[in-house]
Formats: C-alpha cells, structure tokens, sequence
C-alpha cells in the first residue's frame, strides 16, 4: 500500500513538471505579443519619422548603456552563465523608456515627428503594463546579476553625476532601429512566422538587410 502511495505521488510529481515546463520555457507570455505586434507596427515607420524629418547627420545624447544593441545582449549572456531571459526583458524596457524620453526632450512642440514619437511612447507603455501584470509582483523584486545590476544602477543614475566620458552621441534612428532589432531577441514567440526560423539574436541576420523585409516602409 505504501509502495503504490509513493508511485502515485511520483507520477503526480512528474506530471506537475510536465504541466510546468512548457511556462519554464516560453519566457514570454502570450498576452505580451499583440502590444509588441503593435509597437512594431509603429516602429516600421522609423525611417520616415527618425531620419527624413531631422537634419543629416543629425544625434542626441545618450547614455552609453542606452546604446542597447543585439550584441550588448549576446555579450552579457556570456557574462552571465544561464542569465535569465526575463532579468534582459526587464533591462530591455528600463533601457527604451529613457530613450523615448530623451528623443521627444529634443523635438520642439510642432516638430513633424513629435505625434509618431508620443504615440510610441504610448505603445511602450501599454506593453510595459501588459509585461508587468503577466508575472508574479516577486519576480520584480527578485536580485540582479551584478554585471545587469551595474548596467541598471548607471541607467537610473542622476545625468548631473554621469561622467562625460559615458555619454555617447547617437541619431534617434539608430536608437530605434537598436530598440526593434532587441524587442524581436527578446521576444522572439512573438515574432516567428510560417517561414523558416530566424535567430533574431544573431547580429549577422540583422546586416544583411533583412531588417527592411521585416519593417517595409508606408
């Protein structure tokens, strides 16, 4: 009788395993993709707004850590030995909020791309609020590596206490192209297709062009 207490309750162990697994190994959830499918839809329009709209050779300042690319992800991930893909997702939004808001403090009240950036902004924000209810409020309260805890301490840090060396100058439409080719690393279930999987994390998927196919002009 004890033996097959113990069968019993082994098999109601794996099978609460199996039930758990498939959650362990998708790390984004799928209420996050119809705002990230939204977002992009928005960010499609970068070029125009981004580019064509400012003088030639135009940039902002930045701080370095805002200059989020996709081998500023594959780099900490060598770091970080097993990093958890939420703890980058978390960094990802920390990092894109303050550089939406540096790119509107730059643009005059009527500037033509004043509107489309407000409006992604307001998209950000609706993704920032669906990625928040979709986890358990610990998981925001959970302790960073210390090489993302660096990262996030020199992001929240006061601009007056930022050494002149750590900020870089950047045109808005290199930071938004970064801001969409990270979203699609980060939140790649939201993103794949009927066609052949893309490593949206590879840096050399995103120098061959391809960027263009995935974001077609208007």
């Amino acid at each position: 009788m004890v033996q097959l207490s113990n069968s019993v309750y082994l098999l109601g162990g794996l099978f609460g395993l199996f039930l758990l697994s498939p959650v362990l190994m998708a790390p984004t959830p799928a209420s996050m993709c119809t705002p990230l499918k939204t977002l992009n839809d928005s960010l499609s329009h970068r070029r125009r707004y981004m580019k064509h709209n400012f003088p030639i050779n135009y940039t902002i300042r930045v701080h370095r850590e805002e200059v989020f690319k996709v081998s500023s992800i594959n780099r900490m991930r060598l770091q970080e030995d097993g990093l958890d893909e939420l703890i980058l997702q978390r960094l990802w939004f920390q990092v894109n909020q303050g550089v939406l808001k540096k790119i509107i403090r730059v643009m005059p009240e009527r500037h033509p791309s004043r509107p489309y950036t407000a409006e992604l902004e307001s998209r950000f924000r609706d993704a920032e609020g669906v990625f928040v209810q979709s986890h358990p409020a610990e998981v925001f309260q959970q302790e960073l590596p210390e090489s993302v805890q660096d990262t996030w301490d020199n992001l929240t840090e006061e601009p007056d206490r930022v050494p002149e060396s750590s900020w870089r100058y950047v045109s808005p439409k290199s930071l938004l192209d970064n801001f969409c080719q990270t979203m699609h690393c980060l939140f790649s279930e939201c993103f794949a297709g009927t066609e052949a999987p893309q490593d949206y994390c590879d840096v050399s998927y995103w120098r061959k062009g391809r960027k263009k196919d995935l974001h077609p002009e208007s």
